[in-house]
Formats: C-alpha cells, sequence, structure tokens
C-alpha cells in the first residue's frame, strides 16, 4: 500500500509539473512577438574630400531619412533606410597653420554644392532589450553597418580665373557606400521611439567633388571622398505576435 501511495504521489507530481511547464511553454509562446518600426528623421549631411579634407561642422546642410526596422532577435535589427541631403564645401572654409587658409586652398579657390539621395540595408547591434518589461528606462546604444548604393550631383567652381576652364564642372554619378556608424534608441511609450544616429559613409569614388583628374598638384588623387549623416528620428511601433498553430486552430484554448 505504501509503495502503491508512493506511486500514485509521483504520478500526481510527474502531472502537475508537465502541466505547469505545458502551460508556461504556452504562455511563452502565446507572448512570442515580433516587432517593426516605421519612422523618419530630420539632421544634417557633411561632405569630406579634397576642397573639406576634415570634417568640418560649418558644411553642414539639411537632410531627412524615411526607414523601416524589424528585429531579428532582442540584440539584432535589420534597417532599410532612405536618404536625401544637400551637400557643400569650399576652400576659403579650410584653416592651416595660424589660421590662414593653406596655399593649395588659396590657390585653387574652389567650392562645391550639390546634393546627394541613398538607398541602404543594414544591421544594427542593441546593446540592450529595450522592449524589455522588467526595464524601467527604455533605452539602448547601438552600432550599425551596412551597404547602400548613392547617387550624388555636384557642381563645382573656382575663384582662380586661370583654373576656371578646367575646375568649373558639374555632374552627377552612382556609387556604392558602406554606412556605418552608432546611435541611442529611446522607447516613449509602446509604440513612439525617439532615436539619435551619427553614421558616416565610405565611398569608392574620388569624384564627389569632380576633382578626380585634376594636376596631382592640386589635389590628392590617391583618396576617395567620404559623407555623413547626423540626426534625429522618431518612430511608430508595431507588434504581431506569434500564436502557435495549435491555438490557431482552437480558439478556445486562449480563454
Amino acid at each position: 500500500m505504501i509503495v502503491n501511495a508512493l506511486r500514485s504521489a509521483l504520478l500526481v507530481c510527474l502531472v502537475q509539473a508537465g502541466s505547469a511547464f505545458f502551460c508556461a511553454s504556452a504562455q511563452a509562446q502565446i507572448e512570442t512577438q515580433t516587432t517593426s518600426e516605421l519612422g523618419l528623421g530630420l539632421g544634417v549631411t557633411n561632405y569630406r574630400g579634397e576642397i573639406a579634407p576634415q570634417y568640418q561642422f560649418g558644411n553642414n546642410r539639411p537632410a531627412i531619412t524615411a526607414f523601416y526596422r524589424r528585429d531579428v532577435s532582442a540584440p539584432i535589427t535589420l534597417r532599410g533606410s532612405f536618404l536625401a541631403g544637400l551637400l557643400r564645401a569650399d576652400d576659403a572654409n579650410v584653416t592651416g597653420e595660424g589660421g590662414s587658409t593653406p596655399p593649395v586652398q588659396a590657390y585653387r579657390g574652389t567650392n562645391m554644392k550639390g546634393s546627394v539621395l541613398e538607398a541602404a540595408v543594414a544591421m544594427e547591434y542593441n546593446f540592450l532589450d529595450y522592449r524589455a518589461r522588467k526595464q524601467k528606462v527604455h533605452f539602448t546604444p547601438y552600432l550599425f553597418i551596412g551597404v547602400g548604393g548613392y547617387y550624388i550631383n555636384t557642381r563645382t567652381q573656382t575663384t582662380n580665373q586661370v583654373l576656371g576652364a578646367d575646375f568649373d564642372r558639374s555632374g552627377g554619378h552612382f556609387g556604392i557606400a558602406i554606412p556605418a556608424g552608432a546611435g541611442m534608441k529611446y522607447a516613449l511609450s509602446q509604440r513612439i521611439n525617439l532615436g539619435l544616429e551619427v553614421g558616416v559613409r565610405k565611398t569608392f569614388s574620388d569624384k564627389l567633388d569632380n576633382l578626380y583628374d585634376q594636376d596631382p598638384l592640386l589635389v590628392n588623387p590617391h583618396d576617395n571622398d567620404w559623407y555623413y549623416y547626423s540626426g534625429l528620428s522618431v518612430s511608430y511601433t508595431f507588434y504581431k505576435i506569434h500564436c502557435p498553430p495549435q491555438y490557431k486552430n482552437n480558439k478556445q484554448l486562449l480563454k
């Protein structure tokens, strides 16, 4: 009788444990979800190349971006984006020793204005699960890297009449860029998010400023051009709940 009682008790425990495990698993499956975001951003674009050998804050021009994000896992997010911005640079804004314009830039006297369009895909790595319920502050820094295609159209002019015939140019071209950078995400609510991002675009071209084939004494033919985007964004989150087949087929189980 004792053996039978022990067997009965053990069977009850196993049933209870199995039931608890099933309920926990079912609840976890019910709560499994993916999120996606649709957003807009406002910021600035910038250029680095022959006419601006270093990042110059004064060359920032307005830009706008639209993006779609989809989470793959807690730390990994995939993003598709479209960027449109303006570009400008001027030799007169380059400073050398003593605060004066360097000799080459002073002689060239070139300036450039134009625009850039970019379509890109990127992978973001989030350091924190900023959507986790247990977090009091829904925030995470992140890094991103991707690949994109761009179209840049610029016009370059010079104030040096001797160089005018060769340096006054305009044109556009397509190219491939590698976007990379860092940012921060903050969930204001379950649906609304704010973002801050700073990124660079490495290109494989020296044609952004139309000076790629000029006299090597006046330009550096061995250094490709770059452009940048920095900005703020707001996005709206969409949630998709993944319901297991057994619950889809029998919705009474969810009650």
